[in-house]
C-alpha cells in the first residue's frame, strides 16, 4: 500500500492531466505506432513491433502508477501549514555552514520535485534531513559528495 501524498493544488492538477494525456493521446499514438509495425510483415522477426509492444508496456505501467499516485493525493491547504518547522510544502531558507551559501527550497511531493524553481522531494536527502526541524536548527545532511551542515534561517509557506 503506498502512503498518502501531499500537493499542491496545481501539482495534483499536473499529474491529473499528464494522466488524462497518456490514456487519451498517448494510448492512441501507441496503438496506432503498433498496428503500423505489424503491418510491416513477419511479427517473429520485426523488431519495430517489438519495440512498440515494449513501450507499450512501459505506457500502462507509467499510467497505472500515476492513477496511484493520483487516487492517493491529497490536496494541502497551504494556510494550515505550520511554519514552527520544516513539513511539505514548507519553503525553507538554509544557509551552508562550510561555504556560507543561502539556498532557498520548498519542500514537495516526489512527482512535483523541480529543483530548477527551487522544488526539492522531502524524499532526498537534504529534504529528508530539514524535516521537523525548527529556525536556527542545524541539520547535518549526508549527500552524494559527503556530510553538508545547514542551519535553518527561515521557514515559510
Amino acid at each position: 500500500m503506498m502512503a498518502v501524498n501531499y500537493y499542491t493544488k496545481d501539482g495534483l492538477e499536473k499529474l491529473k492531466a499528464e494522466l488524462n494525456e497518456l490514456k487519451t493521446k498517448g494510448r492512441a499514438d501507441m496503438a496506432k505506432q503498433i498496428a503500423e509495425a505489424r503491418d510491416k510483415g513477419d511479427l517473429s522477426e520485426n523488431a519495430e513491433y517489438d519495440a512498440a509492444k515494449e513501450a507499450q508496456g512501459l505506457l500502462e505501467l507509467r499510467i497505472s502508477k500515476l492513477e496511484s499516485v493520483v487516487g492517493d493525493a491529497r490536496v494541502i491547504d497551504e494556510s494550515t501549514i505550520d511554519t514552527s518547522k520544516v513539513s511539505i510544502l514548507s519553503t525553507v531558507k538554509i544557509k551552508n555552514k562550510k561555504n556560507n551559501m543561502e539556498v532557498t527550497y520548498q519542500l514537495v511531493a516526489e512527482e512535483e520535485a523541480d529543483l530548477k524553481n527551487g522544488k526539492i522531494s522531502v524524499q532526498s536527502p537534504i529534504g529528508k534531513g530539514l524535516l521537523g526541524k525548527k529556525k536556527g536548527d542545524k541539520a547535518m545532511i549526508k549527500v552524494p559528495a559527503g556530510d553538508i551542515e545547514f542551519e535553518i534561517l527561515d521557514i515559510t509557506v
